[in-house]
């Protein structure tokens, strides 16, 4: 059975929900999209579709400057990581695997690879080695929100204790 409610017949290639599922229990790191099995690093995991829209909101995907895919379906629910596990070709609309992905793993991509603005900025919670800790769109300057975060995060608390290197 195919993800996207709106496709009849089983046209190649688009996501099935024997290879994937969208789970909305609301993690910390949100609602998210999962496969069912295993894709090979390379490999073309699916085509995806949408309606395309002329401002961002939430599960779009930038086309172009002015153009949105909106996918609350599938692709709409990847979730960021700093280190993602996916790629979409948004000229082809197609999803591939840039590392080896396990059944039952977490879908994920960098926002900052489609998006000039995010719908929202938001703290990173990918626990990647080299997280960015505040995410934005590639285009965008990081908001005051994002300032505050990343200076909480620098600043030792008032029970840290200082050691002095001899």
């Amino acid at each position: 059975m195919l993800i996207y409610p709106h496709h009849t017949g089983e046209p190649t290639d688009y996501p099935t929900r024997k290879d994937f599922f969208v789970s909305k229990a609301g993690t910390e790191k949100g609602s998210g999209l999962f496969t069912r099995r295993a894709f090979r690093k390379g490999e073309l995991m699916a085509r995806f579709t949408g309606e395309v829209l002329d401002k961002v909101r939430l599960h779009t995907l930038q086309i172009s400057p002015t153009q949105h895919l909106h996918d609350p379906h599938f692709v709409g629910y990847l979730l960021h990581s700093c280190e993602p596990n996916v790629a979409l070709d948004m000229k082809t609309l197609t999803m591939w695997a840039v590392k080896e992905i396990a059944p039952g793993e977490a879908l994920t991509m960098d926002y900052t690879s489609t998006e000039d603005v995010l719908y929202r900025q938001f703290p990173c919670l990918c626990e990647a080695k080299d997280c960015r800790k505040w995410i934005t769109g590639r285009l965008e300057p990081m908001n005051q929100e994002g300032c505050v975060y990343l200076h909480t995060l620098n600043r030792p608390t008032a029970n840290a204790k200082i050691y002095a290197h001899a």
